[in-house]
């Protein structure tokens, strides 16, 4: 399927694995041009030397302004204008129960999970209003509509993303630019092997038996049984960002096993 993004160009962040390497890879297949971004050059580097493509990779902390004003001027530099932001850099943040979480822990999630987002959309939006064509994809989380109660943090933020992506979508589709967000769940990562491997040494399993567990006791409507592969996501962010999904805008695809319980 020609998905209309053949010349377009497109920054992918939290791009050195998992679901934006996978989005990056997607969208080079398309044809697109793809600049990954992430905090570290090195594993920037790693991951582009898997990709086939026009790629270019660049690091910078979406929580820092300065080095997103930095990373627009070099990718303007490298290969102009973007016409498609994703936004995948995020982190699982402070845990725990409310009264167990102190300012500082919830200070950092929000930072990188919330004002990550808006920082990035502030350095980038000019670019993405010009040319009568634009895609943004934010990618939030089940938790966002669905919180739990042990990272609550984590949730907030990306409640926020939701708030946030849905008010752009108002402000800015006459002049082209759509905006949505894709909302996975317990997909296969490294920020969930992290919490995975956390949960094998508390409750001295294996790292199997710490996923399965997982699924029985905390994720029970996962319908499928598994957690979700990096791919499953990305061919949903691809597709947003394609002419095919020209008359979606503000809205906020699942793509969870059926996670999320309500309708």
């Amino acid at each position: 399927m020609n998905l209309g993004l053949q010349g377009r160009v497109a920054l992918v962040t939290g791009a050195d694995s998992g679901i934006g390497w996978n989005t990056a890879r997607l969208l080079l297949a398309e044809g697109a041009t793809v600049v990954l971004s992430d905090r570290r050059q090195d594993a920037l580097d790693d991951a582009a030397s898997r990709l086939t493509g026009n790629v270019r990779a660049f690091a910078a902390d979406v929580t820092s302004g300065e080095d997103l004003r930095r990373l627009r001027t070099r990718v303007h530099n490298a290969v102009g204008e973007i016409d498609i932001l994703v936004q995948s850099a995020g982190i699982t943040g402070a845990q725990g129960l409310f009264h167990e979480i102190d300012e500082a822990g919830w200070r950092s999630t929000v930072e990188v999970d919330l004002m990550g987002p808006v920082l990035l959309t502030q350095t980038f939006l000019a670019d993405l209003r010009h040319g009568g064509w634009g895609r943004i994809v934010y990618v939030a989380s089940e938790d966002a509509v669905q919180p739990y109660d042990n990272e609550l943090p984590y949730c907030a933020a990306k409640a926020g993303v939701l708030s946030m992506a849905k008010g752009l979508s108002r402000s800015y589709a006459d002049e082209g630019l759509l905006v949505n967000c894709v909302s996975p769940a317990f997909i296969r990562t490294p920020m969930t092997d992290a919490m995975m491997r956390t949960r094998s040494e508390r409750l001295q399993v294996s790292f199997d038996e710490a996923v399965d567990s997982f699924l029985d006791e905390e994720r029970p409507y996962m319908e499928l049984g598994r957690r979700g592969e990096p791919e499953e996501v990305a061919n949903v962010i691809v597709f947003l960002c394609s002419d095919r999904a020209s008359f979606v805008n503000g809205a906020n695809y699942r793509v969870d096993s059926g996670s999320v319980a309500t309708i």
